[in-house]
């Protein structure tokens, strides 16, 4: 038997999986995060659905559905950049989330995107292998509601100073001095009947403020994800712009 990785981009970042022996940090790369996907079991009813993140990978974005230029928060100019050293310094809470004003997202023609454009921010959990069969069971539970399993690519940028990390990182290859490990990830694509996008950052709003499920209100999930994004790395490089935004238009 062997271990298994399982990548956090959604709700897995601040309510981790059992049984996971460490946990690393990294990103995606190809991938934007957005609140595109219904929830009428966590997060809303069936009557009346709250939204949660989902993936959707750059060749997706090609589909017809979306515009070329799309607005994307993962762009961001020269002047953004600078402008992102002073908020890094500066403390957000859910309360008191950094001024929307400062968010900058890029206008881009999605035909002339690379994968090497567009990198995610998100964990993996590794789970050793006498709980594979256990967590893989708690996750096909959890991340239904038009969720299916894939296996692709993790950039590790921060693991734990851990014998244990150690060893198991000691087999994962690496490129350009990072390890890269292939792992399961749980996507809501665009083809699943819960997808819900493309959709407008005030029309998504309007629906989280209001939504409630069985696991809490829709804008504790935006709330709690959005700080632990911005946890995920000690430089600012995490954190994620459509999220900062939404969670601004909510208030």
């Amino acid at each position: 038997m062997t271990g298994m990785w399982v990548i956090g981009y959604g709700s897995l970042i601040f309510k981790p999986p059992p049984h996971y022996a460490f946990r690393v940090t990294g990103y995606l790369k190809g991938y934007i995060r957005r609140f595109w996907q219904s929830s009428s079991d966590h997060r809303g009813t069936p009557e009346a659905p709250g939204r949660v993140v989902t993936l959707v990978p750059r060749h997706d974005l090609q589909d017809p559905r979306f515009h070329d230029d799309l607005h994307m928060y993962e762009l961001r100019s020269g002047d953004a950049v600078r402008a992102e050293t002073d908020l890094q310094s500066k403390s957000a809470t859910p309360e008191a989330p950094i001024d929307a004003s400062n968010i900058v997202d890029v206008a881009h023609k999605v035909s002339q995107l690379t994968d090497e454009d567009l990198k995610l921010w998100g964990c993996a959990y590794y789970i050793p292998p006498e709980h594979v069969a256990e967590v893989r069971e708690y996750l096909d539970v959890r991340e239904q509601d038009g969720y299916t399993l894939h296996n692709i690519p993790f950039h590790i940028v921060s693991s734990p100073d851990t014998d244990e990390a150690k060893t198991v990182l000691s087999d994962v290859p690496q490129t350009n001095g990072y390890h890269v490990i292939t792992s399961f990830i749980y996507i809501g694509t665009i083809d699943n009947e819960s997808f819900v996008g493309p959709e407008s950052i005030a029309d998504t709003a309007s629906v989280i403020k209001t939504s409630r499920g069985p696991s809490g209100p829709n804008i504790e999930y935006l709330e709690n994800l959005t700080v632990a994004v911005r946890e995920l790395d000690g430089h600012g490089r995490s954190r994620d712009y459509y999220l900062e935004d939404l969670l601004a238009a909510c208030k």
